[in-house]
């Protein structure tokens, strides 16, 4: 998670008049209400101002990001431009362009998403390429291979897998009653028999759940004293349960893991964990002295970004 950059002016910016009394006259179509609504996130220092306006004006439209490009000499109408200028004032006060529109593409598929939940991210993505490679050597005739998934919030992890990776049961769990709802709509939405349960750690799942092939998790890895760090779009819209980890254990959810999910896994089965861009450094070392042969594998970015541990055939 990286911080954003810029912010609205005070006394001014997003806080005054926004993009459509920048202009005397009102926009007379699309491509003009498009062209001001770029202009307005690009002065308030949004990095990715073009994109965000794009998806917010098709939004305020009822369209599409690409059915908008189809339609730029459409004009556009009173209560379209005031919808519009809503959206693009209050992400220029740094509410996510996602939950402004409700909607975040991940692997491919469109998910619903809303404050309970953590946005999905790019690099997240790293963790379905790594399962389903990992899956091949598990499916065999008359047993599905078995997933479960900690920690689900949009679903987006368990469904994207689900959607590429057929023949494998999936199990996902949550301690947000909000956010297990939306992982419902969402499995729901892409035709993918998931099963959610409600629960906080692997206490969730009874003698009958387990053994899995493959443990699946994004959990909370940002220590608390950290918070004032974040970008105000995560520090102050996105769920602090997602988040945080206990105060002063940034590792908390890796060795809850290795206690107790490894042992919930098959012999060979694998554990694969999202982490921190920095946990990898100080995860290493520990995971060696505990005898447990770690591989951490790199994000587009060049992090360290997923931890996969493995359970002796």
């Amino acid at each position: 998670m990286t911080q954003a950059q810029g912010g609205p002016r005070a006394g001014g910016g997003a806080q005054a008049d926004g993009p459509q009394r920048a202009a005397e006259e009102p926009p007379r179509d699309l491509r003009e209400m498009l062209a001001r609504g770029r202009r307005f996130l690009e002065r308030q220092g949004l990095p990715e101002w073009r994109l965000e306006a794009e998806l917010l004006v098709a939004h305020a439209v009822g369209l599409r990001r690409l059915d908008l490009f189809q339609q730029l000499d459409r004009p556009v109408e009173a209560g379209e431009i005031q919808r519009a200028r809503e959206l693009l004032v209050r992400r220029a006060r740094r509410e996510p362009t996602a939950y402004l529109i409700g909607l975040r593409e991940f692997y491919g598929l469109e998910f619903e998403v809303g404050p309970a939940v953590l946005i999905p991210r790019p690099e997240s993505e790293l963790l379905i390429d790594l399962a389903r490679e990992r899956l091949r050597g598990r499916l065999t005739p008359g047993r599905p291979a078995r997933v479960f998934e900690l920690g689900t919030g949009s679903g987006n992890l368990a469904v994207a897998l689900a959607k590429h990776a057929p023949g494998v049961e999936l199990l996902a769990s949550d301690r947000s009653p909000a956010a297990l709802e939306l992982a419902r709509r969402n499995a729901q939405r892409h035709g993918t028999p998931v099963r959610f349960l409600e629960g906080d750690g692997f206490a969730v799942l009874g003698p009958q759940e387990a053994p899995f092939d493959l443990l699946l998790s994004n959990p909370p890895y940002i220590d608390p004293a950290a918070r004032a760090s974040l970008a105000p779009e995560v520090r102050e819209h996105e769920p602090a349960m997602a988040l945080f980890a206990p105060q002063g254990q940034p590792d908390h959810w890796i060795w809850e893991i290795v206690s107790a999910g490894l042992p919930r896994l098959l012999p060979g089965g694998t554990a694969l964990v999202e982490l921190g861009f920095d946990q990898a450094a100080r995860l290493a070392p520990q995971l060696a002295e505990r005898g447990l042969a770690a591989r951490f594998h790199r994000d587009l970015e060049g992090h360290a970004r997923v931890l996969e541990l493995q359970v002796p055939e």
